[in-house]
């Protein structure tokens, strides 16, 4: 796949199961209540799934962030998916070849000693850096794997998320905002915008999870959503 195309990913997402609802309200990793997930898990659990969304996702940042060295998982949700997709895009490149790619991962628990390169990497990522996230809420991993990347010296050129549940910080800001104040622009391939007024017509889960969900929107969102005339 050279060219990225938002409707084949978009049924991907709807093929696989990427998002669900919940009758009742689960508190997420951010802390917020919700009746809604987005998990790609079984996805990158499946060789094969995996591979055709790394297709995806450098078809993505290919058009978006052309020229990129090193793609780098946000520890621990992508980092798998991380590891794959900068294979594949060392293997793809003209100049393969030794010591011509690193293969770069973040360590999930910072050494508390050594210097950045040593403390939050196994392989430390080099020339222009994508950031890979699964899943982004209000960005707080993504958001501190940059800082931990930059203070390191990596050369973030941009973050980007498999899905975005289209949320507002806390602070007010969007997770693009804050990436942009960080020097980062953030891009997502998905949007719950588009993903879960699709999937409420699919299963209808009922107006009372419904409207919870669009209460979420009206208080998190970065914009609002209608599920329900």
């Amino acid at each position: 796949m050279t060219t990225f195309d938002q409707n084949a990913f978009d049924s991907f997402v709807d093929e696989q199961g990427v998002y669900g609802f919940f009758d009742e309200a689960v508190t997420l990793k951010s802390g917020r209540q919700s009746h809604f997930y987005a998990n790609w898990r079984t996805v990158v659990e499946d060789a094969w799934l995996t591979h055709r969304l790394a297709d995806f996702v450098l078809a993505f940042i290919n058009e978006r962030l052309p020229s990129t060295d090193t793609i780098y998982g946000v520890p621990e949700g992508a980092t798998k998916l991380g590891v794959i997709c900068q294979y594949t895009l060392a293997q793809r490149a003209s100049t393969f070849g030794a010591g011509s790619h690193v293969l770069a991962m973040g360590r999930a628990k910072p050494k508390e000693h050594g210097a950045p390169r040593d403390r939050y990497f196994v392989g430390t990522p080099r020339g222009r850096t994508v950031v890979l996230e699964d899943v982004t809420t209000t960005g707080g991993s993504s958001l501190t794997t940059i800082k931990f990347l930059q203070e390191a010296g990596v050369n973030v050129v941009g973050l980007v998320s498999l899905t975005s549940r289209m949320e507002k910080r806390d602070d007010g800001r969007s997770v693009a905002e804050a990436a942009s104040a960080l020097g980062v622009p953030f891009h997502a391939m998905s949007s719950a915008l588009v993903h879960l007024p699709r999937l409420y017509a699919k299963v209808h889960p009922g107006e009372t999870v419904a409207r919870a969900i669009e209460s979420e929107f009206a208080t998190y969102g970065v914009e609002p959503l209608t599920l329900v005339s």
